[in-house]
């Protein structure tokens, strides 16, 4: 029965409230550096339980200038693989096994800027943590969104297609077709849900209730709006009838744009490699029809034949780049589309409730 119930595959995570409380302030405090910790938890009959969380330790690096915050920037999304802080993990699971505190690590924590989440730098990382445990995952906590008043707390695992190919380091064209992966078979993201103690629950139903009344009654005389002034209900509010368009809406257009350009520079690198190879293998070509046509002749002159395979050695095929970086690029692309489209969906609904004004008839 153990062994049924080891086998169960996750299909939904659960998130302690005290743990988005701890993973919000680390990520909010390091903004914008990128914030990374370990999570901690276990494994209920395909329910992942997260029940506690630490950061990992910080590499003080001074930031005086943009070079040196990229730098902290990369040493900090690179600290969940690193050997110093793998014993620092290891060290505070021992200590939590002290307190009875659950201690099996579970994955990590990342925080995110506008949904640009999606690099080398999360795929190695999710890797190293899927490579010992495959139910392990990573929390990505989008600070700027979550800073517009909608907590954004997502959990991914990598694919066991994209997991076996990443092992074997091959992402050529050929290889991709064979898979036949692609950039949506990249990352699996699972439901998160947000679970409170009993304590706190109990604690949120002796909270005071909102006034039941939906209505303001109107006063009936002056006298009344003297002895009590006119209470305004907070809702339906003007905030929502605004027209700007949301800022975070234009920094997330900038970001898409820039991965565009990123996806077509990688498109460019690979169309530059066809180009040598073709160009190589025309060469080989002639060689190979020249060389034919030596030893038809030696042959006619009952001469010993020449070797017809020396072309392996005058001549160097071009090694294909890597499809990684494009595939990410797409999955980001992507990632930053479906931003959009949901940013999208307000702003046009009031363009088009404000169009009779502003188009002449």
């Amino acid at each position: 029965m153990a062994d049924v119930l080891k086998d169960v595959p996750v299909k939904s995570v659960q998130v302690e409230a005290l743990v988005v409380m701890k993973i919000v302030r680390h990520c909010a405090a390091t903004f914008p550096t990128t914030a990374t910790g370990s999570i901690v938890g276990m494994d209920q009959e395909g329910v992942l339980e997260i029940t506690n969380t630490f950061p990992f330790p910080t590499v003080d690096v001074t930031t005086t200038d943009n070079h040196a915050t990229n730098d902290a920037s990369n040493l900090a999304a690179a600290a969940p693989r690193s050997k110093a802080n793998s014993l620092y993990q290891n060290e505070m699971i021992r200590h939590l096994k002290e307190v009875n505190v659950d201690a099996n690590n579970v994955g990590w924590y990342t925080s995110a800027t506008m949904g640009n989440f999606i690099n080398l730098n999360f795929i190695e990382n999710q890797y190293h943590y899927q490579k010992e445990n495959d139910k392990a995952v990573a929390l990505v906590h989008d600070a700027s969104r979550s800073s517009q008043g909608a907590l954004s707390l997502r959990a991914f695992r990598l694919s066991p297609n994209f997991v076996a190919a990443y092992k074997e380091g091959k992402f050529t064209t050929e290889s991709l077709t064979k898979s036949k992966l692609t950039y949506e078979d990249i990352l699996v993201e699972y439901p998160v849900k947000v679970h409170n103690t009993h304590l706190l629950t109990s604690y949120l139903y002796q909270l005071a209730p909102p006034p039941e009344e939906s209505e303001v009654p109107l006063p009936s005389s002056l006298a009344d709006i003297e002895r009590e002034p006119l209470r305004i209900p907070p809702y339906p509010s003007v905030d929502s009838l605004e027209l700007s368009i949301d800022p975070v809406l234009e920094k997330t257009c900038d970001l898409l744009l820039d991965s565009i350009e990123s996806h077509y520079t990688d498109l460019n690198n690979h169309q530059y490699y066809q180009r040598q190879l073709a160009r190589e293998q025309t060469k080989i070509t002639a060689w190979q029809a020249k060389r034919k046509a030596e030893n038809a002749a030696r042959a006619a002159a009952k001469q010993s034949l020449l070797p017809e395979d020396e072309y392996l050695t005058l001549f160097k095929l071009p090694q294909e780049p890597s499809r990684l970086e494009g595939m990410l690029n797409a999955r980001q692309v992507e990632q930053y589309s479906r931003q959009i489209d949901g940013f999208t969906a307000n702003i046009t609904a009031k363009m088009f409730a404000v169009r009779g004004n502003l188009v002449p008839e």
